[in-house]
């Protein structure tokens, strides 16, 4: 049964010595992962979506609503999302 590099790093000293493995060939635990917090807001541009598609055949003050919530909400996802962004450390590729 083989060891995988992830059982590996999270192995006892011993562990590994006892597997033939010395601690130096185990790569270091990489940058930890990022994920963004949890938003209403994709649900907020789906509503405004639709009442701007429904306020096309129903009411043409639907559609204005439904684009101010649309406008409102895409601008404040985009300021979290270059928040989130610009909070993520220098050495980070993107």
């Amino acid at each position: 049964m083989s060891t995988t590099d992830h059982e590996l790093s999270a192995a006892d000293p011993v562990e590994l010595r006892q597997a033939g493995v010395e601690r130096d060939a185990v790569p270091p635990v990489g940058e930890e992962i990022h994920l963004p917090g949890a938003s209403v807001l994709p649900l907020v541009v789906a509503i405004g979506i639709t009442l701007l598609v429904i306020g096309t055949t129903i009411w043409w003050v639907w559609s204005a609503l439904g684009l101010i919530i649309t406008v409102v909400a895409v601008g404040r996802w985009i300021r979290d999302v270059r928040r989130d962004v610009d909070e993520l450390p220098e050495e980070h590729g993107h």
